[in-house]
């Protein structure tokens, strides 16, 4: 009577987490604070308000599903300005369209990538660890949803030139995440050309999450459009084919709760995803895309925004470095530290700190040989003010130091 695959998937990480730690009271010395969710605290720009106050008028009216054009121009803008795209690349009428947010999207790509879905050995190919959408999408969809090892020494990311030619043959969905959650990991020009040519090779879909596109340490990531570009497509005439980008406001512009962000890419996944969205979803509010579009526009308020976490990053490495395998991520705002047993020491860090952190086990799954890439690390979230994470950040090294792993 219920959906058997749907009723046979893990919790959702956070659900987890919060069994985990259910039964343990948290220290009493001082209020709780949650490390373990990566949602921005810093103020949303004032763009947002003063957008959404103009256009209060089209509250009252439904939203098209493709966008507006002035939504669809300011993404295309952005990804020209962003990424180098020549004059014309981008279609702003085909090749983009609004999303709330970007992990529904994600779990719709999965429904979009059908065509060989049709296989029962069709398969579904995400990093290992990830964001746990990309497993649960693959398996919804029908799919063997397969995780790839993303190891240290691979650079937490996919190592593509090992991927078995009978495994792409059966591959309808590729994700990747540049820079990555949890890691940090970010995928230069060659990997991401690497990707895009097997994609084409084996006829799947590459779908490449780059919603921390716009929080990076040292130089800017290189996109896949971008990449894809450098290509040669072969009289193909969508310079773009198999390849769909995601993209977000949650954390460029710390607007999490505004849920806007965008896909773009090969306009026949762009008509399909489309359709799908008009039969099961909605875009954004007229008012929340007129701001959306602002915010696109709008390069200062990013730029002041990723300087905050540059900010946080030096924090953290004062704070940790050489303590739990510290290092400093090339983008995004979380800390992956390997500490020994990840469930262990986040119950401690409860119990004991009142600090809530996110295990590694639980963004990731037991690989080939049976073994849990995520089990030996914590996910850490620098969203909080300094203020606040300087000595949350300094009780987490005393825990360390002290054998907390």
């Amino acid at each position: 009577m219920l959906n058997a695959r749907l009723s046979g998937m893990t919790d959702y990480p956070f659900t987890r987490l919060a069994g985990l730690l259910g039964k343990v009271p948290p220290y009493a010395g001082r209020p709780p604070l949650n490390l373990a969710v990566g949602e921005p605290q810093s103020p949303p720009p004032h763009i947002i308000a003063d957008t959404l106050a103009r256009h209060a008028a089209d509250w009252g009216r439904y939203p098209p599903i493709c966008g507006t054009p002035d939504f669809r121009a300011a993404v295309a803008g952005w990804l020209s300005r962003r990424y180098n795209l020549p004059a014309g690349a981008i279609d702003p009428d085909r090749s983009i369209l609004p999303v709330q947010g970007t992990r529904e999207a994600l779990f719709q790509i999965a429904t979009v990538a059908g065509a060989h879905l049709g296989r029962d050995d069709a398969v579904v190919l995400f990093p290992n660890t990830s964001y746990a959408t990309y497993a649960a999408a693959g398996h919804l969809a029908g799919a063997q949803a397969i995780p790839l090892s993303a190891r240290r020494e691979d650079g937490f990311l996919p190592y593509l030139e090992q991927l078995d030619p009978e495994l792409l043959e059966r591959t309808a969905l590729l994700y990747l995440c540049t820079p990555s959650n949890p890691e940090g990991a970010v995928a230069d020009l060659d990997y991401l050309k690497k990707a895009i040519a097997l994609a084409r090779q084996y006829d799947f879909v590459l779908a490449v999450d780059e919603c921390y596109a716009e929080i990076w340490d040292e130089a800017p990531p290189p996109g896949t459009l971008q990449a894809a570009i450098a290509l040669d497509v072969d009289g193909d005439d969508d310079p773009f084919a198999n390849i769909i980008v995601f993209h977000s406001l949650s954390k460029r512009s710390s607007a999490a709760g505004l849920r806007s962000g965008f896909v773009a890419g090969d306009y026949r996944i762009i008509a399909l995803m489309q359709r799908l969205r008009t039969y099961s979803s909605s875009a954004p509010p007229l008012p929340i895309m007129a701001a959306s579009a602002a915010l696109w526009l709008d390069e200062a308020h990013a730029a002041e925004i990723r300087d905050l976490y540059r900010a946080k990053l030096d924090l953290a490495e004062k704070a940790l470095d050489g303590v739990g395998a510290f290092y400093r991520p090339a983008g995004g705002f979380f800390l992956w530290l390997e500490v020994g047993n990840g469930e262990e020491l986040a119950l401690r860090l409860w119990r004991d700190a009142g600090i809530r952190v996110l295990p590694g086990r639980y963004l990731g799954r037991a690989d080939a040989d049976g073994i849990n890439p995520g089990d030996r690390f914590i996910r850490i979230a620098l969203v909080h003010d300094d203020a606040i994470l300087a000595p949350a950040l300094s009780r987490v090294a005393e825990l360390l130091k002290s054998g907390g792993h």
